[in-house]
């Protein structure tokens, strides 16, 4: 079977890190492609496994030489995925996880248009609020911008192959999985299914001949 991209967007505190990182946990046929990123990290992310925090001036030469899949301002702030990082998941057999906005996400289904989309959405905003303000890291200022993108990000979901509501972490981690598996054995996923097929249709017209002549 021939692997593939997995797409994952939400808002702002949608869960699609948490769901990235669980599905990478329990699951071996998983690589995550690390984004590029201009913004600072987290005190608990590290540089290139979360992402590769570079500069703004680093983050233009990569796009300026092409080599983003996607990229977008995301509050204010540039994110991309390096076509390399991609391309070296899915050399190793491995089916490519990323969690990308919708901005990226659209560019990402024209570089890879086997790419698979699942948006997640959360259960109400009042629970959308309670895990911003959870994170104690955003600013009056920053929140009303989160509050505005994911206005804007729902007003798209038709654009994604699937939609699921975040409501309980491990449902949605396993209805992820269900996607991954299902995605997998897709007739046109499925290498060499044509020489497969010939293969058995040819033994079985070698089976009705011998049994029609007996």
């Amino acid at each position: 079977m021939s692997s593939f991209p997995l797409v994952l967007s939400a808002p702002s505190g949608g869960g699609k890190t948490t769901v990235t990182k669980l599905l990478m946990q329990r699951r071996s046929d998983l690589g995550y492609s690390v984004s590029c990123t201009t913004r600072a990290p987290r005190a608990t992310e590290r540089d290139g496994v979360d992402y590769h925090f570079v500069t703004d001036d680093q983050f233009m030469a990569h796009r300026e030489r092409g080599e983003f899949a996607e990229w977008a301002v995301v509050h204010g702030k540039f994110y991309g995925t390096l076509k390399a990082e991609v391309a070296k998941v899915l050399a190793g057999g491995k089916n490519v996880i990323m969690d990308i906005d919708v901005q990226g996400a659209a560019q990402f289904a024209q570089a890879w248009p086997a790419a698979v989309l699942i948006f997640m959405l959360p259960p109400s905003v009042e629970v959308l609020l309670a895990r911003l303000e959870e994170r104690k890291t955003e600013d009056g200022a920053t929140l009303l911008t989160r509050l505005r993108s994911a206005h804007a990000e729902l007003q798209v979901v038709t654009r994604y192959h699937y939609v699921l509501v975040n409501d309980d972490l491990e449902t949605t981690v396993s209805r992820v999985s269900s996607i991954i598996d299902a995605e997998g054995v897709k007739r046109e996923r499925i290498s060499a299914l044509d020489s497969q097929l010939a293969g058995l249709i040819g033994k079985l017209d070698s089976e009705i001949s011998r049994h029609t002549k007996s």
